[in-house]
């Protein structure tokens, strides 16, 4: 199936789906994610049986502030769909969906992690990559760039790329 009658099966139940640079897209309400998932995932025309992956994005200053970015593909149809849900700066919760697909166990793991995005009924929601005592969420825009000093043999120095100075 191409990517236009893809989006044409698509918008027949979603009709804000949007085809963008050679891509089909759906954006759902939080509510919905889960149900859409599982119809994405059942529906013969559709089977999108393979979760690949989701991560956020983070707009600061804009409504929703993070978009989550849920990415899937049929290996019996050969196409793939990304799937995006908003969510405000004040209640950035969306539900697990480790239950409709395991492999997102770790993902979502991955984007608590970094943006600090809460999965609600996640089975192990804790961080994955940084220490459990970190604090903050380092991909979020309003964090610190961060960095250590750099020394060299001939004492020059480097500083980080937070506090550099033309």
């Amino acid at each position: 199936m191409i990517v236009t009658e893809l989006a044409e099966v698509a918008r027949r139940s979603w009709p804000e789906t949007v085809v963008s640079r050679g891509e089909v897209a759906i954006a759902v309400e939080r509510e919905d994610l889960v149900t859409t998932l599982e119809r994405l995932r059942d529906e013969p025309d559709l089977a999108f049986d393979l979760f690949l992956g989701v991560t956020a994005t983070d707009w600061p200053g804009a409504e929703p502030r993070y978009w989550l970015d849920y990415e899937l593909f049929s290996t019996r149809h050969m196409h793939r769909v990304r799937l995006k849900v908003g969510l405000s700066d004040a209640d950035p919760i969306v539900p697990s969906v480790t239950g409709v697909f395991p492999g997102a166990d770790w993902h979502e793991r991955e984007t608590y992690d970094f943006f600090g995005i809460d999965f609600e009924g996640h089975p192990d929601l804790r961080r994955i990559l940084l220490p459990e005592g970190w604090e903050g969420h380092p991909l979020r825009k309003t964090e610190e760039l961060g960095g250590v000093n750099t020394y060299y043999k001939n004492d020059a120095f480097i500083p980080p790329v937070d506090r550099r100075t033309l």
